[in-house]
């Protein structure tokens, strides 16, 4: 069985016939958040029930526990200055690892109140930090700890590193997931995950137009997920976007038309591009790693 699907012709071009799926790891209970250190070629990856972030290293192909206990961290990436930045379903923050090891809060609460559970992040070129907090890690204990809301929504912030000053992009929707922005930084993209908790709540990826001094307006809907929820999204450095699904990776061209998809044996919760040349798409699936060469690059990111 191939592990593609070609719903248009354009996504041929993206598959490179001789390169197969690969399985890099497996025993996890909810893998999440790759985020690739080119200078170091490693991948760190969460873990998020077994409270860890685990580490891959693409010389050895071998896997290490990197951090442990990791407060359940969910979504990863880097600041413009190659630092971790991470999203702590437990600690409810957003925090950055400093080059020492220690850990500084970016983000803990709006107005005095805590945040629900962050869980996806992006880093602007101007190096404000973008972030989604839906309720997954204080719903039950099993990807946390269960609270209620003190915010009482879910809503999408930006965060100014200088100062750590918070502030709401997006307050509208059911569950804010994965994000990104094209490769231009005009727009933000973001999944709601909404039917995760009712079949008949958002499943789709909205756009929004975003100014060069951080205003964002908009928010139509660029495409309906299914099977399953959107989660984890990345561009490439055409401007497609690739979206984790249920059955896998779809593809979708910069209007939002589905081009094809990379076929995954499990639910995929988030993905990155990495390798020497940005063109190994890596898979965060449910209880395993996975990576595959495409003909693509993903879209420069620290």
């Amino acid at each position: 069985m191939s592990y593609f699907e070609v719903v248009d012709r354009r996504f041929t071009r993206f598959i490179i016939p001789v390169c197969q799926l690969e399985k890099l790891y497996t025993g996890t209970l909810w893998a999440e958040g790759p985020v690739y250190f080119a200078d170091g070629r490693f991948l760190l990856f969460s873990d998020i029930p077994n409270d860890r972030i685990l580490r891959w290293d693409e010389l050895t192909n071998t896997v290490a526990t990197f951090r442990f206990p990791a407060n359940h961290t969910n979504g990863h990436t880097r600041d413009r200055q190659g630092r971790l930045v991470s999203c702590e379903h437990g600690g409810r923050r957003v925090t950055r690892t400093e080059w020492d090891g220690s850990i500084t809060v970016l983000a803990d609460r709006y107005e005095g109140k805590r945040l629900n559970s962050p869980n996806d992040v992006v880093v602007k070129s101007d190096g404000t930090i973008w972030f989604t907090d839906p309720p997954y890690g204080i719903l039950t204990d099993y990807e946390g700890n269960k609270a209620e809301s003190e915010i009482g929504r879910c809503n999408v912030y930006r965060v100014d590193p200088r100062d750590c000053s918070l502030a709401i992009v997006a307050d509208d929707f059911d569950k804010p997931n994965g994000l990104a922005f094209t490769p231009d930084e005009q727009h933000l993209l973001i999944a709601d995950s909404g039917r995760s908790h009712g079949a008949e709540k958002p499943h789709h990826v909205r756009r929004f137009a975003v100014s060069p001094d951080n205003r964002v307006t908009g928010g139509e809907v660029f495409a309906e997920i299914d099977p399953g929820i959107p989660d984890g999204i990345r561009f490439d450095t055409e401007g497609n976007l690739w979206v984790c699904a249920g059955d896998g990776v779809h593809c979708y061209d910069p209007v939002g038309d589905l081009l094809g998809k990379i076929l995954i044996p499990e639910a995929v919760a988030n993905i990155t591009f990495g390798g020497p040349k940005r063109n190994r798409l890596f898979i965060a699936a449910t209880t395993s790693l996975y990576a595959v060469h495409v003909n693509a690059r993903g879209a420069q990111t620290p």
